[in-house]
């Protein structure tokens, strides 16, 4: 028994920066590579733009950037370290997930020792009476 998806599956359609699966030659790799190449070209040209222009709303600026930070990774995920979502990349995307927790309780922890950090110093005119 087959569905409707089975049938029309074209065998040449893969994802972005998943060519190599498919034993694809050299060509439709080198393909894929510049494509993430124009792609993040693109990103850091427009990153630039934004940030050295005044056509762009001034409080909107930080929020343009990270969003093209968080596009200029996906770039990199796909095309270059051909992270996808394919059975055989399960481990791949375990292991960048593992790595993104790993990097928000490091960043989380230093944020909150930061913010606590003054709530646990002696007062300032305290340290300088003891260095007297």
């Amino acid at each position: 028994m087959t569905n409707g998806f089975d049938e029309a599956v074209n065998d040449t359609d893969v994802a972005p920066g998943d060519e190599h699966a498919d034993g694809g030659g050299v060509s439709e790799r080198v393909i894929g590579y510049l494509t993430g190449l124009g792609l993040a070209i693109l990103l850091t040209a427009t990153s630039f733009f934004v940030a050295g222009t005044d056509l762009v709303w001034q409080p909107s600026i930080p929020v343009a950037l990270v969003v093209l930070a968080i596009a200029q990774m996906g770039v990199h995920l796909v095309f270059f370290l051909h992270i996808t979502t394919g059975a055989d990349n399960t481990n791949n995307v375990l292991a960048l997930a593992f790595g993104i927790l790993i990097v928000f309780l490091v960043m989380g922890g230093s944020l909150w020792i930061m913010a606590n950090l003054n709530h646990n110093m002696m007062p300032m005119d305290q340290i300088m009476q003891m260095q007297r």
